[in-house]
């Protein structure tokens, strides 16, 4: 394996549950505004999802105020992302919604999954035990 490889497999992350496209995702992102950080919180769908590795990204369209939509691009294993919750996981049959940008109202909704509640709530609980276990671990060794 190249050094290349091997750089990018310490950035990747595996603490934020399994979501695609199609699922309504709320994005924990650390912003930094002079001295302060704080978190801001998106919350949209995901229209896409591209690229391989550490250089992965997805992006949430969500609608603002007056039906105006507001697309993001994140980076899925960039330090900034502090949470990513799975809110409900969407029925599609396509691997890009770009089409969602000329819908509004009723026809710009995605069907819901019918076993989602249960499924949801428990990708979240395993993330949330994955990102524990690794913080449990980065503090046993700051200790040694």
């Amino acid at each position: 394996m190249d050094k290349l490889k091997l750089a990018e497999q310490t950035l990747i992350d595996d603490e934020y549950p399994e979501f695609k496209t199609g699922d309504t995702v709320v994005v924990h992102y650390r912003v930094r505004e002079g001295d302060k950080e704080r978190i801001q919180k998106f919350e949209g769908l995901v229209i896409s999802r591209r690229g391989s590795g550490a250089n992965q990204t997805f992006m949430v369209r969500k609608i603002s105020a007056g039906n105006i939509g507001v697309e993001r691009i994140f980076p899925l294993h960039s330090p900034f992302i502090a949470k990513i919750e799975l809110k409900r996981q969407g029925d599609i049959k396509r691997s890009k919604l770009y089409y969602l940008r000329d819908r509004q109202g009723k026809s710009a909704r995605i069907k819901e999954k019918d076993q989602n509640r249960d499924e949801v709530r428990e990708l979240n609980r395993e993330a949330e035990a994955k990102a524990a276990a690794k913080e449990e671990a980065q503090n046993a060794d700051e200790e040694e």
